[in-house]
């Protein structure tokens, strides 16, 4: 990554974004970047590399974390997404500082005890596994929160390097291998997983390979194109064999402060 331009002025000098679930990145540690002007931190090197070019082409900090944060959907799969939640933390020039929080929802057909059985036992893989176990994803509708109310940039633009990323693939680094590696045996259990993310063989992709994403690539062009929506339903294409449970409408919930990070400049 290069020292950024003083050109097109940062409006949020901080902003840092968790995507959930969080795993650990896998890896091996490059020497240390210095900047004079700007630096973007992600878990996968393209992901960092597209909000450096952000940046450069004169968005803002905001602008380059959206455009992060849909990038990780495709080249970090074992965290980055769009069918998930997460939080938003953004300190702006004058001090202020602002949390989104679009985590996932419950969906509104949900109880206390849909996990449960006739003798109130939990079952077992029955909340984290299958179709009763996801929640309503806020990442979409949280990054165009962010992007409309603090960003520069369409969404088009921010969505560009991950729909290329996707329909056209990335070559896997040692990292991203070992990560699917890793996860090879519950990605066997699951024929839509398995079609993606293994060969046709089964087997686990290679360092120097191209993972191509078509369906992602699609959902991710559906939400470059449509405007903003009180659902996410109306933003992510559902290709679900299952009958799901109704869903509860998602805005993000923003929290507001005064409060000046430590040891940061007035």
């Amino acid at each position: 990554m290069l020292p950024l331009p003083r050109t097109g002025a940062i409006t949020a000098l901080i902003v840092s974004i968790a995507l959930l679930p969080i795993a650990p990145a896998l890896a091996a540690s490059p020497e240390p970047v210095k900047a004079e002007h700007g630096m973007v931190v992600a878990a996968q090197h393209l992901a960092s590399d597209v909000g450096v070019e952000v940046l450069k082409k004169g968005g803002n900090a905001v602008d380059a974390a959206v455009a992060v944060g849909y990038a990780l959907a495709v080249v970090y799969p074992t965290a980055g997404n769009i069918g998930g939640g997460g939080f938003m933390t953004i300190r702006l020039k004058d001090g202020k500082t602002t949390f989104l929080d679009f985590q996932e929802r419950a969906p509104l057909a949900s109880t206390k005890t849909m996990y449960l059985d006739d003798k109130g036992e939990i079952v077992k893989g029955a909340s984290t596994a299958g179709y009763l176990a996801v929640g309503v994803p806020g990442s979409v509708m949280g990054f165009e929160m962010a992007r409309e109310k603090y960003g520069t940039l369409s969404r088009e633009e921010l969505l560009a390097p991950a729909i290329g990323f996707a329909k056209d693939g990335f070559v896997l680094d040692q990292g991203d291998v070992a990560s699917l590696q890793n996860g090879a045996k519950k990605l066997s259990k699951d024929k839509a997983a398995a079609a993606i993310f293994l060969k046709a063989d089964g087997k686990t992709f290679s360092i120097g390979e191209t993972l191509v994403q078509p369906a992602l690539a699609a959902s991710l062009a559906s939400i470059s194109e449509k405007a903003r929506t009180p659902s996410t339903r109306a933003l992510l294409p559902t290709r679900s064999s299952r009958r799901a449970l109704p869903l509860a409408a998602f805005s993000p919930r923003p929290i507001s402060s005064n409060i000046r990070c430590a040891n940061s400049s007035p």
